[in-house]
């Protein structure tokens, strides 16, 4: 079937969010006066929100009695420098605009918090044209549960079976596959582990193969 939605994963697939991400727990520790993790060592664990880049720089886990004050704290902070230093991927709105004039709707499913991922686009003014934004808190459970996907497709109004879901991540893959989309992951973001393992039913280098590979499915 013709692909007619298309949904993103934010962080490291239409966003770069490490400068800013990371850089909160640079701030951390520079305020503790600890020392600081450069940003190349943890760059990759940016998908992984807070959980990940407070075990990377504090080596704290969620069972850890102070994680949830020191979770609130990164939030918090983060909120405050949230776009300073993020950018959006070069391809990234050439990619949108072919979509638009393609007639095919977008949105965006992230593991974020709902209301850090709306500051983010609002912020970036970029993503004017996106037809749901569904975050890590919006579904009853977040990826790599089917729910978010399914969820974005009944909202845009188009069936999982002419949908794809792109982003950087295994669980972007997972949730997609499992919801009954076509998945696309990407080279270029954060990637964690061994993406040729994911079975994605595709892999690009860059925003603009995204566009090249849907443009053969239709």
């Amino acid at each position: 079937m013709a692909i007619r939605a298309v949904m993103f994963d934010l962080d490291g697939t239409l966003v770069d969010t490490a400068p800013d991400l990371c850089g909160t727990i640079q701030d951390m520790q520079r305020q503790r006066g600890v020392e600081i993790t450069p940003l190349k060592e943890m760059e990759h664990l940016a998908s992984g929100g807070a959980r990940a880049l407070l075990f990377k720089g504090f080596g704290l886990q969620p069972t850890d009695p102070e994680f949830q004050a020191m979770r609130q704290e990164f939030l918090t902070h983060y909120e405050s420098r949230i776009a300073h230093e993020s950018r959006v991927y070069q391809g990234v709105h050439e990619l949108l605009e072919w979509l638009e004039r393609s007639g095919i709707q977008w949105g965006i499913v992230t593991n974020k918090p709902y209301y850090l991922a709306e500051l983010l686009i609002k912020q970036l003014n970029v993503f004017h044209q996106c037809s749901t934004l569904v975050g890590g808190d919006t579904a009853p459970e977040p990826k790599p549960s089917p729910l978010p996907c399914t969820l974005a497709a009944s909202r845009i109004g188009v069936s999982p079976e002419r949908c794809v879901m792109i982003g950087d991540d295994e669980r972007d893959v997972v949730s997609g596959r499992k919801a009954g989309m076509q998945t696309v992951a990407v080279r270029y973001g954060y990637i964690a582990s061994d993406i040729d393992a994911w079975n994605a039913d595709h892999i690009c280098d860059h925003p603009l193969d995204i566009k090249t590979w849907i443009a053969l499915q239709q």
